[in-house]
């Protein structure tokens, strides 16, 4: 397939939902407890540590608005970006490809 022209630097859904978060104004703080989820998960979350999970998306959803699916498709691109920037990653695929190649 080639070199898709990924971004340099990919977009993690936590800075999506930070940016969110801060434009309304909401404490951290009390948007965990309204979650249901503790203040480190959600700062991590929002501070790229964490991934972002199908039941934190559909949390993100009932709290502020934000679709989930539309969350976990960030989260899904984030993860291909992070995947094809891994050199071992790419040396095992292309060492997969040459063998199949073979066959």
């Amino acid at each position: 397939m080639g070199n898709l022209g990924f971004a340099f630097s990919p977009t993690h859904p936590g800075e999506v939902l930070k940016d969110e978060i801060e434009y309304r104004g909401i404490s951290q703080k009390l948007l965990a407890e309204q979650m249901g989820i503790s203040y480190k998960v959600l700062n991590d979350i929002l501070n790229e540590r964490r991934p972002l999970t199908t039941a934190t998306a559909m949390m993100f959803e009932a709290a502020l608005g934000v679709p989930a699916d539309s969350l976990m498709r960030i989260q899904f691109k984030y993860n291909m970006q992070v995947a094809h920037q891994d050199r071992k990653l790419s040396a095992r695929l292309a060492k997969i490809r040459k063998m199949v190649a073979a066959l």
